[in-house]
């Protein structure tokens, strides 16, 4: 992993979890869906004015001189837009990962609905603002915000394309460069699929740091990619203009073909993921005859205000006698502090109550509980990114007999197919000492090492070894052993620490 990527998703991956990060979608993000870039949009009305676009630069200036030509009617570069834009095309993976991470704004160039389209399928809902006017109101419940600066295809005539509109930009679309001004100072960043070639962007960028001269050097960081030229003579222009962008504290992300932005976005994904602890867990009793059932609760109560303490968010089932505890655990940690926003802490996702449909039979119904807890549970896990197992029974069908919960093992069986790295707490006994046992014996198959990690896997190992015995736990249950309990806790949030850095990865 090149050092610009590690710092890039450390920087980053930090904003995403204090919910500061912005992305800048530039021509080269639509691109991949089937859409045109800049000079593929000019090629024929270049054409029309007997210039071929390979050779113009000022690819605005071709706008302009056709709009000049037709005596200021913009009624064919307009139906040029809607052509290119109008069109079906599809999301691409780049698209579906930066709708899923919880990006406070988005910024875009693009005329298309591509960014809109993708936040809704995830799901989200998002505030448009497609004029200046739309600036001034605000969606209620909104999870993000996209600014279109340059327009958008359902108003083509308000389209930035042309020398004249970027002239007025400033008293038609002023406030875009108001509040791309302030989130540019307070928060991080990432231009994708932009070239830095807009005039709007220069010129904000370069009031920025008129205005906080001498503190310039101390300027927030963002990054952009950028795809390393192979040819020798634009490679030096190219050095020139990487280095030149440093002085408004972008940094770039050099790669060798666009292809490799998706597994970065993917390490970003996991990375920020990572923060999200989801405990499996339920019990329909924590030993026979329910002995030392307050201990087994104080021990699962306990756990939970350790992983918030580290920064860290919970997600639950609910699932019995131990979803509740976990929930206390919570509270008590949450009432600890003088912050109170009791949902950046912990999220519930308690199982659906059961739902009976008449006139199928019981092995319908059976099927169909089972198919809609395993969506549930894939819907559960997807915000995850480490999973905590923990005891794991349920009564068998007799109603009497107890039996290992095959429910906590689908949850593995989905955490796992995600990517997210389990931690089976095997001295709970039951179901998690099974899949404790499973890990510890395949754990290059759950904890693949590459030479970037391959140290940090080791280390992972060896603290799994070390919560695994099932005699021991019950011994200090019994004597009501805090210390001991202390040490579990302890090495779970080493271990989660551990998956909480770059390397990793």
């Amino acid at each position: 992993m090149e050092p610009e990527i590690k710092e890039f998703l450390k920087i980053y991956g930090q904003a995403l979890k204090d919910n500061n990060a912005t992305i800048f979608a530039g021509a080269g993000l639509s691109k991949a869906s089937g859409f045109v870039n800049w000079k593929e949009l000019m090629r024929d009305t270049a054409a029309d004015l007997g210039l071929d676009v390979n050779k113009e630069t000022d690819l605005i200036a071709i706008a302009q001189y056709h709009i000049n030509e037709r005596l200021d009617n913009r009624s064919i570069i307009n139906q040029t837009i809607i052509n290119q834009f109008v069109k079906d095309a599809e999301l691409t993976e780049n698209h579906r990962i930066l709708a899923r991470l919880p990006i406070s704004s988005y910024w875009t160039t693009n005329y298309d609905s591509l960014i809109e389209i993708v936040i809704k399928d995830a799901g989200k809902t998002a505030d448009e603002k497609k004029t200046s006017q739309n600036i001034l109101t605000t969606l209620p419940k909104r999870d993000t915000i996209v600014y279109k600066m340059h327009g958008d295809i359902g108003q083509p005539n308000e389209a930035i394309i042309a020398k004249e509109d970027y002239e007025t930009y400033g008293i038609k679309r002023g406030a875009y460069s108001i509040v791309l001004q302030s989130e540019l100072l307070s928060k991080t960043f990432l231009f994708v699929g932009f070239s830095f070639d807009d005039p709007n962007i220069n010129y904000i960028l370069s009031r920025i740091k008129n205005l906080l001269g001498e503190e310039s050097n101390a300027q927030r960081t963002h990054y952009f990619f950028v795809q390393k030229e192979k040819n020798s003579k634009k490679t030096k222009k190219q050095k020139l203009k990487i280095k030149d962008l440093n002085r408004y504290g972008i940094r770039a992300i050099i790669i060798n073909k666009y292809d490799e932005i998706t597994p970065i976005l993917k390490l970003l994904e996991d990375f920020y993921k990572r923060s999200n602890i989801f405990i499996s867990g339920a019990a329909e009793y924590f030993e026979k005859d329910n002995q030392n059932e307050n201990q087994h609760k104080l021990f699962i109560h306990s756990l939970a205000k350790s992983i918030l303490s580290n920064k860290h968010k919970i997600i639950t089932g609910k699932g019995k006698k131990v979803g509740d505890v976990v929930i206390d655990g919570a509270l008590d940690y949450m009432f600890s502090t003088k912050y109170r926003h009791f949902d950046e802490y912990i999220k519930m996702r308690p199982f659906p109550l059961e739902f009976v449909r008449e006139g199928i039979s019981e092995e319908e119904k059976k099927k169909e509980k089972k198919e809609r807890n395993t969506k549930y549970r894939d819907e559960m896990l997807q915000e995850a990114g480490i999973a905590v197992f923990v005891y794991g029974n349920k009564k068998d069908e007799d109603g009497i007999s107890i039996k290992n919960s095959n429910g906590m093992e689908d949850e593995f069986n989905i955490a796992v197919e995600r990517g997210i790295k389990p931690i089976p707490i095997g001295a709970t006994g039951f179901m998690a000492k099974q899949l404790w046992d499973e890990v510890t014996k395949n754990f290059d198959k759950y904890y693949p090492s590459n030479k970037n990690n391959k140290k940090k896997m080791e280390e992972i190992r060896s603290l799994m070894q070390e919560i695994g015995d099932e005699a021991t736990f019950k011994e200090q249950i019994n004597e009501k052993n805090k210390e001991y309990f202390e040490k579990i806790y302890d090495i779970v949030n080493e271990i989660i620490k551990k998956l909480n850095t770059v390397d990793s990865l």
